[in-house]
């Protein structure tokens, strides 16, 4: 059993390099765009980034995952498989573009959005590039070509990270090729000065950010040309059709999903506490919620390895009783990383503005919603590998109503705070019911004795933190409030080493015992 976790672990490790250094440069701009942009702005920027979450999923119909299913069937050729989904998946991305073009004066003015119809074009591209590349990067996944998968994904982000340079930072000038213009801000120059500006506002605004994004995708499609002009396409009505009875499902199982994740970002156009300043909200919940990106970081870096793994390994003897190790050494490393940001938030939440730091509150809230939405991951493979699909749809509608209901009932009273609450309550909802449905049709040996006293020691470090916040790090014997810090931040770190220590000798072979049956239900 434990060759196959390293494995799991060095392609995790390996699919996590890309994915942190996106995540990484990603927050490294959030001291940038809290300072640069106004919150109104930002608030934007994440309005637009939900509506890319939700189409994306659309657009992939899923194939994703149904190419993992069909490619390690028995007897099975891969090739076709590939050739099948991203014939479909590109046919159905350029019809999308040539709809958003189209119509983006019409989208952009209903959005109230007017004179920024470059952005809607720019988010169709987004989209169609995105999907198609999402079949191309699955393919590597499957022929665990990790390095080529975080080498491409690398370069992607290096050049969103540099137009995002090129555009915020003075020395954009550079472009038009006048060196007597360096330095000077791109807002002071006109459209014949930077040759940017018939791409973007002459103010840093949203523009900004979503031209960047677009133009990263665009780099990431072209690197990926010269493995398009050697693929050997193969088409199979008769698989695809097999394809999409498994795959659609997931889609609109995953739908729901998606919305769920980012509802909140658009009903705060109608339910926010202050309907005049529903983009400032926006902008401050989502600073707010990068401050929790290690964690969902993680949960990104584990389901590129993790899903493969699972249908590579389903047919091993012990397969079920891997997963469960899996399960616990997840959640373990979940609750180090929940412990890690909150603990050391006095220093993390110093990346923003001071003009965004009044959401900083929900951030042990959303830490606590990612991790039970990657273990929402490990808990929902049952349908994946027994083929019951069609069961996401309605754990997922259940969570989304969840959403729905607390946002629309409580986010005219709390704002922001109603929005990080549902998804604490609904990813829960979800992974009860999920837990339940999979040990009725795929059981697999959880310990959930285990995985509760994980829970309950983060929770004791947790409170330890904060007794000791109140009643020893401050007071009249440390007037020196950097004094005080150090101290406490001290503690904390002693706090979690001594959490790894308890993670290690619950988790290890021969730890803590359970009575007959408690883990084993």
């Amino acid at each position: 059993m434990a060759n196959p976790i390293k494995q799991l672990a060095g392609e995790t490790a390996v699919y996590g390099l890309s994915t942190i250094l996106a995540r990484i440069i990603n927050f490294l701009f959030v001291p940038f765009y809290t300072r640069l942009l106004t919150t109104e702005s930002y608030g934007v920027v994440a309005e637009f980034m939900a509506y890319i979450a939700v189409l994306q999923v659309v657009l992939v119909l899923g194939m994703e995952t149904g190419c993992f299913r069909f490619a390690n069937k028995e007897n099975a050729n891969p090739k076709v498989v590939y050739s099948n989904a991203l014939a479909l998946v590109s046919g159905v991305s350029m019809a999308f573009l040539a709809l958003m073009v189209a119509f983006s004066g019409t989208f952009s003015a209903w959005l109230g959005y007017a004179g920024y119809e470059s952005c809607i074009i720019y988010m169709g591209g987004i989209l169609a590039m995105d999907s198609v590349t999402a079949i191309l990067f699955a393919k590597l996944r499957q022929e665990h070509k990790a390095l080529r998968f975080a080498a491409l994904k690398t370069v992607k982000i290096i050049t969103e990270t540099a137009v995002n340079i090129l555009l915020f930072f003075p020395f954009v000038s550079f472009c038009a090729g006048k060196a007597s213009a360096a330095g000077v801000p791109v807002e002071c120059l006109g459209p014949d000065d930077v040759w940017l500006l018939h791409f973007v506002s002459p103010a840093p605004d949203f523009s900004y950010v979503i031209f960047a994004i677009f133009v990263s995708c665009l780099v990431c499609m072209l690197l990926f040309v010269p493995s398009l002009l050697k693929f050997s396409f193969e088409f199979d009505g008769k698989l695809l059709r097999q394809m999409l009875l498994y795959s659609v499902p997931l889609m609109v199982a995953a739908l729901p999903g998606v919305v769920n994740d980012f509802l909140d970002r658009i009903l705060f156009r109608f339910f926010d506490t202050s309907a005049d300043a529903w983009r400032s909200s926006v902008g401050i919940y989502q600073a707010a919620v990068k401050l929790s990106v290690i964690m969902s970081l993680f949960i990104q870096m584990f389901r590129f390895a993790a899903e493969p793994f699972f249908f590579q390994r389903a047919r091993d003897k012990g397969s079920k009783e891997l997963y469960a190790k899996v399960m616990e050494y997840f959640t373990a490393f979940c609750g180090l990383v929940f412990l890690g940001v909150i603990l050391y938030i006095d220093v993390i939440s110093l990346v923003l503005g001071k003009d965004f730091r009044e959401g900083i509150g929900i951030v042990p809230i959303m830490l606590l919603s990612y991790m039970l939405l990657g273990m929402l991951f490990n808990v929902s493979m049952w349908y994946k590998l027994s083929g019951k699909t069609s069961m996401a749809i309605y754990i997922t509608v259940a969570g989304l109503a969840v959403t729905a209901v607390v946002n629309i009932v409580f986010m005219p009273l709390y704002s922001y705070w109603a929005a990080a609450a549902a998804h604490l309550a609904s990813y829960a909802v979800m992974f009860v019911i999920s837990a339940a449905l999979g040990q009725r049709h795929y059981p697999i040996p959880y310990r959930w004795g285990r995985i509760s006293f994980i829970f309950i020691g983060m929770g004791i470090f947790y409170a330890l933190s904060l007794v000791a916040a109140r009643h020893l790090f401050i007071g009249a014997d440390f007037a020196d409030g950097l004094c005080a810090m150090v101290l406490k931040l001290a503690f904390n770190t002693l706090l979690v080493v001594a959490y790894c220590a308890y993670s290690y000798f619950l988790l290890k072979p021969g730890g803590r015992r359970q009575a007959p049956g408690h883990d084993k239900k």
